[in-house]
């Protein structure tokens, strides 16, 4: 796979803030047809948490950086879930149309690679360059199924307790908060896998599948490849889906494996062969080639 150009990755980083704008715009009108003849109460809340929502989201898409790539993903998404509630609010066919498109573009964009390689690089220290990992199939559905249940909550628990609907607005306020306290860590997670390349080598940085950062000093690497399927090497993809890449060194190196769903505690181990998913694996071994690392 041919690594993508700054120039393109640049592009579809900038296309993000622009069409977090069009979603102001466009679900913002929806939303105001929604809440006509509602109370004050509710007009005031509902504006509010948008607003607020959409100015944390605005400056995490023009400030790039592993906080903000976290901060994009998690409220940029958010504006599907506020078209869904003005579509049931009462929001016109029209109205509804151009907002749920504006909503799905931004969501898709925030989601991109490109976007992503360009968020945890800005954090990057020196002479280092970062590319994130694909996240593990089964950690990104608990952490999707626990933004689903996080969004539902800060949606419609203070609407309902600024309607006077105390008895189930309260519980989910009360959800809502704690959910907003204690989730973001866990997505954060995500956002801070990468595989690295620095002067001295190789360094797989990962939270979720590892206990400590793997480091492979660059006279230890043998080969950075795309894997063979059936390679015996240790996997440390989570896994992942799509294509992984295959380090092997010269000699077996410590891994110290993060708990698990299966494994209540921490594994260490020794490998000479490890597999990781970059999102991008052509640039990454463009960039192993640019710095002269065994390739192949």
């Amino acid at each position: 796979m041919a690594a993508i150009r700054p120039t393109v990755r640049t592009i579809v980083r900038w296309l993000l803030p622009a069409a977090w704008i069009v979603v102001a715009v466009t679900v913002g009108q929806a939303v105001a047809e929604a809440l006509d003849g509602r109370s004050s109460a509710v007009r005031v809340v509902a504006l509010g948490g948008i607003w607020l929502g959409w100015g944390i989201a605005a400056v995490a898409c023009v400030v790039a950086s592993t906080l903000s790539l976290t901060a994009v993903r998690v409220l940029v998404p958010s504006s599907i879930g506020v078209w869904l509630a003005a579509l049931g609010g009462g929001a016109s066919a029209s109205a509804s149309l151009i907002s749920a498109a504006a909503a799905a573009v931004a969501t898709a964009l925030c989601c991109t690679p490109e976007v992503g390689i360009e968020m945890v690089q800005a954090s990057a220290y020196g002479d280092e360059v970062r590319v994130p990992l694909r996240p593990p199939v089964g950690y990104v559905a608990v952490a999707t199924a626990a933004w689903l249940i996080w969004l539902a909550a800060v949606i419609t628990g203070p609407l309902l307790v600024a309607a006077g609907a105390y008895v189930p607005g309260v519980p989910l306020t009360v959800l809502a908060v704690a959910a907003t306290v204690l989730l973001p860590r866990r997505w954060h997670q995500l956002s801070r896998r990468w595989l690295v390349f620095v002067p001295a080598g190789v360094v797989v940085h990962d939270p979720v599948v590892l206990a400590e950062t793997l480091m492979v000093r660059r006279h230890d690497l043998r080969s950075i490849s795309l894997a063979l399927s059936g390679s015996g090497a240790t996997d440390l993809t989570g896994p992942a889906a799509g294509h992984v890449l295959e380090i092997v060194t010269t000699e077996p190196v410590p891994v110290h494996l993060a708990p698990s769903t299966s494994r209540r505690e921490s594994k260490d181990l020794t490998a000479d062969r490890v597999l990781v998913a970059p999102s991008r694996p052509g640039l990454a071994l463009t960039e192993a080639t640019r710095r002269r690392f065994p390739v192949g």
